[in-house]
């Protein structure tokens, strides 16, 4: 039995419409076997990958229209997948990952509840050596730029699982971490496009959040 409740909400995103689980508030809590705290995740913040964040929106708006022609994606830090969902239902050759102990079977029933085929998953810690990893073309994520640390993390990551010819993609409510993050990547021969975009239906121009968008030629 589980002891965390959950919800349905209704999504859409361009052609693809359906309903995601997720957890119904951020009070929810719910380690018996105390994994998520092996994993380093505390009791505060174990709700945040089972929550449909605006960041996760915009970047599903973004992914609809990303060529996804004989390339490898990978979502960082999915939590629900909605991103990776859209992706899934493009026929893209999706890999999602997280670290967090419920995020694959959310994940796992998401697609089952829209119909679609499961999405491979990879339990992927950013702060430790990825093991036999096949590299990436497209890497994608939401939000993840909200811990200090979470830039050189991320950039080392980035470096070993992005291949030559690679293009990155993030969208950031407003870090303040994204210029440390962007000048690591201009290291690693990223050039940077941003793109303001509203987070919020009421939000109004200018916008503090970004879609940002790496590209390395190879």
């Amino acid at each position: 039995m589980q002891g965390y409740q959950v919800r349905k909400l209704a999504i859409e995103v361009g052609a693809f419409k359906g309903r995601l689980r997720a957890l119904s508030d951020k009070q929810q809590f719910f380690d018996p076997q105390g994994s998520a705290a092996k994993a380093g995740i505390c009791s505060a913040s174990w709700s945040l990958f089972g929550q449909l964040w605006p960041a996760s929106q915009v970047l599903a708006k973004a992914v609809k229209q990303l060529d996804i022609k004989s390339r490898r994606i990978l979502e960082l830090g999915c939590g629900l997948g909605l991103p990776s969902l859209v992706l899934q239902y493009r026929g893209a050759d999706i890999t999602a990952s997280d670290h967090h102990p419920l995020s694959e079977s959310f994940l796992d029933y998401n697609a089952n509840l829209n119909h679609l085929p499961a999405i491979p998953y990879l339990d992927l810690p950013w702060g430790k050596e990825a093991k036999e990893i096949k590299p990436f073309d497209v890497i994608v994520g939401s939000d993840i730029l909200y811990e200090p640390n979470h830039s050189t993390l991320l950039v080392d990551l980035i470096k070993r699982i992005a291949k030559p010819k690679a293009k990155v993609m993030i969208s950031c409510p407003g870090r303040g971490h994204r210029n440390k993050f962007s000048n690591a990547m201009q290291d690693l021969g990223f050039s940077l496009v941003e793109k303001r975009v509203a987070f919020a239906e009421d939000e109004k121009a200018p916008f503090k959040g970004r879609l940002l968008t790496y590209r390395r030629e190879g």
